[in-house]
């Protein structure tokens, strides 16, 4: 039964048919059943939200500051909830920051975030808008059934804070909206608590930045009708003084906040951002065969439960997979299916492709994934590798190519470690020094060879 299903929901550029996996309602707090949600915000408003929900589509706001030039996988639960708002037929909203990115939020932050330039935030809003349209065209292209919904999806609108300020002047922003803020509300959010009592301290540029949030909710209110705010359990604080502010000043209407937890891994360190490396949406910065083995890695103790927030699949679904899972855990079948789904969403089909050609060709041996792989693909999945060009010679040996290459400091290190089996070539072990380098098996058709020392030190050839 299993496998029928698998092959059901293969996609059908791997040569099987595919299914495409969908899930659907109006009321999101449905989305509690999976773990979605941290709390909602007034926690007495479930009803009223319920109601609402189910009434009419609603506009539902999340924010993306431009703190860097690519999101990661950190913020991918947020962009889930958004995805999630337009499959039960609402209206989702992506607020990146320009205004606010020039300030930075000291949510969950022990220091102050190094100030950006107006160029560099310009740079990272083109990136990060390029980014989310991306992710929602691949949503739609890859996993959402237009067959069974004849409705179509609610477009992505994105906004840009920085338009609204940009014609505000100061001393009536504070006049106005100011005197609406009661300094021992704003005092008493942890993540202000926290920075108070740190050794840094707070500037009063970060201490500004709940005012700002609050007000791009204000705004989106007036101007989009939009009534829901999503965001992390660490903006619980921001989502509160823009309640406060909006009951002051529209005290007619009513909205409402959802958070979504923090994923952390088994050691507490957040999603994808261990050891400081974070791993990224953005193709050059992390492969889509990274990101893919980055999920492919995730232990059995979490995948059932990132199955439910990084996929759309049914938890019915996902319960019998892990049941099946279970019984077979070596085959690693509910990581793979988690790792498609997410590099399906990020990456489009091509990146599914290419990441299941360089996991066959690193795991599975088959050489050909790499082959049909260009310089460029390999340098990104290879990350950190040595690019070299080498010019062929008649009989050029494994030797005089590891020299050539430079991948080791003294011929006789070489000789050393190819002879006690430490080096490969399209990864396969080589041990005699004197072979004779040969197209078709050290140089692949792309005019590509991938050498190997050791376990994690890689050298890309272009033979030229």
């Amino acid at each position: 039964m299993f496998a029928l299903r698998v092959k059901l929901l293969r996609p059908l550029f791997s040569g099987r048919s595919y299914s495409k996996r969908t899930f659907t309602h109006r009321n999101l707090l449905e989305l509690s059943d999976r773990g979605f949600f941290q709390s909602i915000f007034p926690d007495t408003a479930a009803q009223k939200m319920k109601n609402l929900f189910k009434t009419a589509p609603q506009s539902i706001y999340a924010g993306f500051d431009p703190t860097a030039d690519s999101l990661h996988v950190g913020n991918l639960l947020v962009i889930m909830g958004l995805l999630h708002c337009q499959r039960a037929g609402h209206k989702p909203i992506a607020l990146v920051g320009g205004a606010t990115g020039l300030i930075g939020d000291p949510s969950g932050r022990k220091t102050e975030r190094n100030q950006l330039g107006e160029s560099v935030i310009e740079t990272n809003l083109q990136a990060i808008e390029q980014q989310l349209r991306k992710v929602f065209k691949n949503h739609e292209d890859c996993l959402w059934d237009t067959k069974k919904y004849s409705s179509k999806l609610e477009p992505l609108r994105i906004v840009n804070n920085a338009d609204w300020y940009a014609n505000l002047s100061l001393i009536d922003f504070v006049a106005n909206m100011g005197r609406h803020f009661r300094m021992g509300s704003m005092l008493s959010r942890s993540s202000v608590q926290s920075r108070l009592e740190s050794e840094d301290g707070m500037s009063f540029t970060e201490f500004t930045y709940q005012i700002f949030q609050a007000y791009d909710w204000l705004h989106l209110l007036r101007k989009h009708n939009c009534s829901f705010q999503m965001g992390g359990s660490d903006q619980m604080g921001n989502l509160m003084t823009g309640h406060e502010l909006i009951s002051r000043v529209e005290p007619k209407r009513e909205v409402f906040g959802m958070t979504l937890p923090i994923v952390t891994n088994e050691e507490g360190d957040k999603f994808g951002k261990s050891a400081g490396n974070a791993v990224w949406l953005d193709e050059n910065k992390t492969s889509p065969f990274a990101l893919y083995q980055f999920f492919m890695r995730m232990p059995d103790s979490e995948v059932e439960k990132l199955l439910k927030l990084f996929t759309f699949i049914p938890l019915p679904e996902v319960e019998q997979l892990m049941r099946e899972h279970s019984k077979e855990p070596e085959k690693r079948k509910a990581q793979t299916l988690l790792a498609e789904d997410v590099t399906l969403l990020v990456h489009g089909e091509n990146g599914l492709k290419q990441a299941e050609r360089v996991t066959n060709a690193l795991y599975k041996g088959n050489v050909d994934g790499l082959a049909e792989l260009n310089v460029m693909e390999i340098k990104q999945t290879f990350q950190g590798a040595t690019m070299v060009d080498i010019l062929p010679e008649p009989g050029m040996s494994i030797l005089d190519l590891a020299m050539k290459a430079k991948c080791f400091p003294t011929e006789t290190d070489a000789v050393r470690i190819i002879n006690a089996g430490g080096f490969y070539v399209n990864q396969k072990r080589v041990q005699n020094i004197a072979e004779v380098i040969t197209t078709g098996v050290h140089v692949l058709r792309n005019g590509v060879s991938l050498l190997r020392v050791g376990k994690r030190n890689f050298y890309i050839v272009r033979w030229q």
